[in-house]
This record gives C-alpha cells, sequence and structure tokens, in this order.
C-alpha cells in the first residue's frame, strides 16, 4: 500500500514481540519508492529486536529511534511523513497520530490491532481535526476485520473541513462497520 501511494516518508512504531511482515513490507515499499523509512520503537531491547528480524529477512530499516515513552516527541521532530503506521496496544497511539506532521500533499495514516481495548473508543474525525499541523482534513477511513483489526485513513492536507455539505441539503449514505463482529451497516441520512 505505501509503494501504492508512492510514500517518499514512511514512519511507524513498533515495540518487541510485535510481527515483523508490516515492517518488511514498509521497508521494501520504501527502497521502491526510493524513500525513507524510520522505526520507533520503546527501548533497545525492541530497536535489537527489530533489526535482527529485519535482517534475517534481508532488509532494513534506514533509521530507528529509541524513543521511550517519548513518541509524540520524537513525532514532532519527523516532518513531511506520507505513510504512518501505529499499534493500537501502544497507550499513546492516538497522541501519536495527533501529532504527526504530515506531507503538504497529504498521507495515510494506518492503525494496526485497532480491535484493541485502547482503541475501541478511537475516532480518526477527532485525531485529525486536533492535529497541530496546520489544516489537515479526512478524505477517507475505512475499518478493515484483518488480523486483530486494520484501520486507515486518508488525510488530505489541504483546506476545508470533511463535515462541511458537499451538494447543499442533499442526503448522504453513513457507512458504519461493527468492530466486533465486522458487519457492515448503511444508513441514508
Amino acid at each position: 500500500m505505501a509503494a501504492g501511494w508512492n510514500a517518499k516518508f514512511i514512519v511507524e512504531t513498533w515495540s518487541h514481540g510485535g510481527p515483523i511482515t508490516t515492517s518488511i513490507g514498509l521497508a521494501v515499499a520504501s527502497r521502491h519508492t526510493c524513500g525513507r523509512h524510520v522505526c520507533i520503537v520503546p527501548d533497545e531491547r525492541s530497536s535489537t529486536e527489530y533489526v535482527e528480524a529485519l535482517s534475517e529477512a534481508g532488509v532494513s530499516a534506514d533509521e530507528v529511534i529509541v524513543a521511550g515513552d517519548a513518541a509524540e516527541e520524537v513525532m514532532e521532530d519527523l516532518v513531511g511523513v506520507d505513510f504512518l503506521v501505529v499499534d493500537g496496544l501502544r497507550k499513546d497511539f492516538a497522541r501519536v497520530l495527533r501529532v504527526a506532521k504530515i506531507s503538504q500533499r497529504g498521507a495515510v495514516l494506518v492503525c494496526k490491532n485497532a480491535s484493541a481495548k485502547n482503541a475501541a473508543g478511537f475516532r480518526w474525525r477527532s485525531a485529525v481535526e486536533e492535529g497541530g499541523c496546520g489544516s489537515r482534513r479526512l478524505v477517507r477511513s475505512v475499518f478493515l476485520p484483518v488480523g486483530d483489526g486494520l484501520d486507515i485513513a486518508h488525510v488530505g492536507a489541504g483546506s476545508g473541513g470533511s463535515s462541511s455539505p458537499v451538494m447543499g441539503d442533499r442526503r448522504r449514505w453513513i457507512k458504519h462497520v461493527d468492530r466486533q463482529s465486522g458487519e457492515e451497516y448503511v444508513i441514508r441520512k
């Protein structure tokens, strides 16, 4: 997905014991797009495990940052993010999404383990509109019941709110996905 969006700056958060397949895919995508891949880990143990797992797969991250509990501060220094993957198991994942400084052309934000207890009350609109990097708007979001849940949002960097009506008083369709069962409800409002 990151290569399909031609992402030049890919950032992910990873911790000890997490699956490495997403990280391998992001590293390969960054090579294909001639981009930069940065991984933020909470401690040295996670950093060592991450680097070893990637080297076994034959790829490497451009940069591994050990942040401890200060992932938000690290994200504030990373400007122009095109593709961001955070883990819903992290207690601060929503704050990481809010402080991300996306590129001028927008970004794709991904939350792994979105069915987790920490991510249960999470809404993209609140994370995007409260973000501190200028005007951002939620273009589209989707929840996929893959693994422990995958929540994906496309965020545009242009001005204008996503909540403003596009065509006057026309009715619109609202889609809701039940995170427990994966059922999709479509409601006309």
